[in-house]
């Protein structure tokens, strides 16, 4: 009995997001403890989107995941139950993997997202008690500047940013395909039952019985960071950086058994060995609202002069966002770079190279570079542009299942998911806009888009923010 593969499932349902909150609120989440009322918000423990992930490779209620229960049904011939579990060893290896590959990704990627630069507007140093520019334009959005902001003075602000992952190493979210493999049943008295050599993948024939899921997922995310940044003397700045994650995950699965031959079908979601459902659909829902990874930050400027400046910049990510509900990485990171920054007129390039180190034996370092200009296109209007990169250290430590060989009837192989095997460089994009509408005043809005398949990636990130410096 044959079947062909299912067509794509349909894109999931995606839900509103929520709208920017006002800057007045800046302060009071900013003082809130982590442990409050925010933290109330999140879904428990087990009960996360983690676990809705898993839960589309669970086709009936309180069933392991590829339980077949038509194959366990009671009322079917004792040699037909008996094949009800021989898929779920290939779940629990193949999900466990694409669940944990998946699920990190996601996390990795909320954990790091990009929460503006440390200092914007004018920057000013005090000569004899009197304040001398350091900077023309407002400075750029995700990329640093060397300068910092002058003893005293403060910079509030505000952001949000959206985006919806959309490929998996280059791989459609909405069309992810994988491929469960059966077991390998060897037991006494098989050889002589089957005329062959049961250790074999393949013998007896019905495991070569393939089991294909083909998952949609779509994952929403916005990102509201509060962050303040305070110049302790006119080299050194201290920042704080508080974020508020919205995740909503929609999920879809549609499973298809493939019998590779035989008079009856082994294996089947329901119904009888004649009469066998070869095809079960599951989909899951939920959303999480809460604190992310808080963040503090260091910059000290090392050299000033009047067309370069040269800076040293340290910042820690804890992991207060809740992993399971896919709010933050789970893991502690710290990163530190050199900032280089140069003047010329209204044109202000700068050079961000260092690195990201990660706690976790499943997450890679990075090596961190960022290229860039800021340019005051007039006297309200600064034009920000970066190329944003944050390049693998070491073998991809999210590994995925392995090929599965079958020697019999015949040699072949059977690839358990179409996701390649590559590194996960991540390289960006980011063109952006800040417009001065007042004093001390500065809108920014900006576009990040992905320039490499590596990775978990959105076709875009939007960011909108409000600063303040005072």
């Amino acid at each position: 009995m044959r079947t062909t593969p299912p067509p794509p499932p349909p894109p999931a349902r995606r839900l509103p997001l929520r709208g920017l909150p006002a800057l007045s609120a800046l302060l009071l989440c900013a003082a809130a403890p982590l442990g409050g009322s925010l933290g109330a918000q999140q879904a428990q423990p087990g009960q996360g989107l983690r676990g809705k992930i898993s839960e589309l490779f669970i086709f009936g209620s309180g069933q392991e995941p590829l339980f077949l229960g038509g194959s366990a049904d009671p009322n079917n011939p004792a040699s037909i139950r008996a094949h009800g579990t021989h898929f779920i060893p290939s779940a629990a290896q193949q999900n466990g993997s694409v669940i944990l590959f998946v699920t990190d990704a996601i996390s990795a990627n909320i954990g790091s997202i990009p929460i503006g630069s440390t200092s914007g507007g004018e920057t000013f140093r005090f000569e004899g008690g009197v304040p001398v520019k350091t900077s023309i334009s407002a400075g750029p959005i995700f990329g640093e500047r060397a300068q910092t902001l002058g003893r005293g003075r403060a910079l509030a602000g505000v952001n949000r940013t959206a985006f919806t992952f959309r490929t998996l190493r280059g791989v459609d979210l909405e069309n992810i395909e994988l491929n469960f493999t059966h077991e390998n049943v060897d037991f006494e008295g098989c050889d002589e039952q089957f005329n062959a050599d049961c250790s074999q993948m393949g013998v007896p024939n019905l495991e070569n019985d393939v089991i294909q899921v083909r998952l949609a997922l779509d994952i929403d995310v916005a990102v509201t960071s509060f962050y303040l940044t305070y110049g302790l003397t006119d080299h050194i700045d201290v920042s704080a950086v508080v974020p508020l994650v919205s995740t909503t995950f929609n999920g879809r699965s549609d499973a298809q058994v493939f019998p590779f031959g035989g008079p009856t079908a082994a294996h089947f979601f329901a119904g009888t060995p004649e009469s066998p459902s070869l095809a079960a659909t599951r989909a899951t829902e939920g959303s999480a609202f809460g604190i992310g990874d808080v963040a503090v930050r260091l910059k000290v400027g090392v050299r000033d002069l009047p067309r370069t400046s040269v800076a040293l910049l340290g910042d820690a990510r804890f992991a207060t966002g809740s992993e399971d509900d896919l709010l933050g990485a789970g893991r502690f990171s710290a990163r530190g770079l050199a900032v280089l920054s140069a003047r010329a007129g209204a044109f202000s390039p700068h050079a961000n190279v260092g690195y990201l180190y990660t706690t976790g034996k499943d997450r890679n370092d990075a090596i961190l570079a960022t290229l860039g200009f800021d340019h005051l296109l007039a006297d309200r209007v600064t034009l920000a542009a970066d190329l944003v990169s944050e390049l693998q250290v070491g073998t991809t430590r999210l590994t995925l299942p392995q090929p599965v060989t079958y020697n019999a009837p015949f040699r072949r192989v059977v690839n358990p998911t179409l996701i390649p095997d590559m590194r996960d460089d991540l390289v960006n994009g980011s063109f952006g806009f800040k417009l001065n509408a007042g004093p001390g005043i500065t809108l920014v809005g900006n576009a990040l888009f992905p320039l490499n398949r590596g990775g978990l990636r959105p076709e875009v990130a939007y960011t909108g923010g409000l600063e303040y410096t005072f």
